[in-house]
């Protein structure tokens, strides 16, 4: 098993010029976790991470790996390797010979180098592509030769830049599936920068949601799923409707929304409203309501139940959910905690 450490960021800041784009942050992933910073654009994950693999110098702040303070060290003193988002293979250069590159500038032997790299190209699968070009290669196969190359090194953490993006979307799932088995057998920590709830969910098991440079919410993807803290956790997730109650505002998922007809006896809180769209899902429909007092919300019903109820746009329906299933909001909650040993 590769060598792993544990990363720890410490008030770590980035500003250009009057802008702040990290703003002070805390952070410590624990050795050998699958960690992604999830957020919108422009919420600071990426200037973290290229921080974090030195390609930006911080204003301020410590960047930690294992024992050793990495903060003003180059990419090539930190024990990390990145995998950008474009992959950045060189077009000019074999399979091979992409991946063999770092050795190369070390002054490692092309006989010893081309053998690394091969034993990372079976790790991959693509030993049988070892001679051709990037261009000669499918987006899925330009990304295996990317994180060979990245792994070459040997490095402690890897740091990967939205590195699904470019695919399609039955490519991404089958790519992210591959991303997670290979951390597992490696053993490695990955800081995994996304926008995409669905690829964090299935990836982490440590998700940092970051909000305007700040961590809003820190997790296991079922804590943050379950107990989000704040109004932009519980929408920028998904699934969950965002409901105030009097002076109390609360998250309480679509699939947890049971609806009624007006009339019928409601057993807990409520809201009212009028059925605004039905969509379709395959493995539940989703009823789309407009709440009284502007809101607007959804119910994640099983066929059966809405084949029971027959709700239809345009219908007046009462929402109901069990109080002991919602999750109050806090208006900012932003984390400065450390994250717990390694999740399961």
């Amino acid at each position: 098993m590769t060598a792993t450490a544990a990363l720890e960021l410490v008030q770590l800041t980035k500003m250009y010029g009057h802008v702040t784009a990290v703003d002070a942050i805390n952070l410590k992933i624990p050795a050998g976790s699958y960690c992604c910073l999830l957020g919108p654009s422009g919420c600071g994950k990426t200037s973290t991470l290229r921080m974090i693999a030195g390609h930006e110098s911080a204003t301020s702040g410590d960047i930690i790996v294992g024992p050793k303070n990495v903060t003003d060290l180059p990419p090539a003193g930190r024990n990390t390797a990145m995998m950008f988002q474009s992959y950045a293979l060189f077009p000019h250069l074999s399979v091979i010979d992409n991946v063999a590159f770092a050795l190369k500038m070390r002054g490692v032997a092309k006989a010893e180098r081309h053998a690394e790299a091969k034993k990372l190209l079976e790790l991959v699968d693509m030993q049988a592509y070892a001679a051709r070009l990037p261009a000669q290669l499918s987006g899925g196969q330009q990304q295996r030769v990317a994180l060979a190359r990245a792994l070459i090194t040997s490095p402690q953490i890897l740091l990967l830049d939205e590195p699904l993006s470019a695919l399609d979307p039955f490519l991404r799932v089958r790519m992210r599936a591959e991303l997670k088995k290979l951390q597992r057998e490696l053993g490695i920590t990955f800081i995994h920068v996304t926008h995409g709830q669905d690829e964090a969910m299935a990836l982490a098991n440590i998700v940092v949601l970051m909000n305007a440079g700040r961590i809003e919410q820190l997790g296991t993807p079922r804590e943050i799923f379950n107990h989000p803290r704040t109004e932009f956790t519980a929408k920028f997730i998904g699934g969950h409707n965002v409901i105030t109650v009097g002076d109390e505002t609360f998250a309480v998922r679509s699939d947890r929304l049971t609806l009624k007809t007006p009339g019928a006896a409601v057993d807990g809180p409520s809201i009212a409203g009028t059925v605004s769209e039905v969509e379709y899902q395959g493995t539940y429909v989703l009823v789309a309501i407009a709440a009284e007092g502007g809101a607007d919300i959804s119910a994640q019903l099983t066929e059966s139940e809405f084949d029971a109820g027959g709700y239809s746009v345009g219908e007046r329906v009462i929402a109901t959910w069990d109080p002991a299933l919602a999750s109050q909001l806090n208006k900012r909650s932003f984390a400065t905690v450390e994250t717990p040993d390694k999740a399961a």
